[in-house]
């Protein structure tokens, strides 16, 4: 078992030290962080707590998870390794950069 874990179901109150404060009463806590959105900075409801060791880790999932705070049932499991992403944003499949509108795309004279 891994030491890092995932908790999701949190209020969007919660902050990185009220998680942190959550979790250490099960074991030594090396991280928390609770995710927010980038353009917002809101809470996404989720974060991912990183325990000292695998037993301390499975200790707080047992202790924690489906229970109840500020009126939310939290999920807490092991956290999964994140899974590679594209540069997301829109794709255009004609291809590098926008050629084939308005002519060119080749080497350009100078002259």
């Amino acid at each position: 078992m891994g030491n890092k874990l995932y908790v999701g179901g949190l209020p969007f109150s919660v902050t990185d030290g009220k998680l942190e404060e959550l979790f250490k009463e099960h074991g030594t806590v090396e991280s928390a962080r609770v995710i927010s959105d980038k353009f917002t900075g809101k809470s996404r409801g989720f974060g991912f707590v990183e325990m000292s060791s695998g037993g301390e880790a499975q200790k707080a999932i047992e202790a924690l998870n489906e229970t109840q705070l500020e009126g939310r049932t939290l999920t807490v499991n092991e956290a999964r390794p994140q899974e590679q992403r594209s540069g997301g944003g829109f794709r255009d499949n004609r291809g590098g950069g926008g050629r084939g509108r308005g002519g060119g795309g080749g080497e350009r004279s100078r002259w």
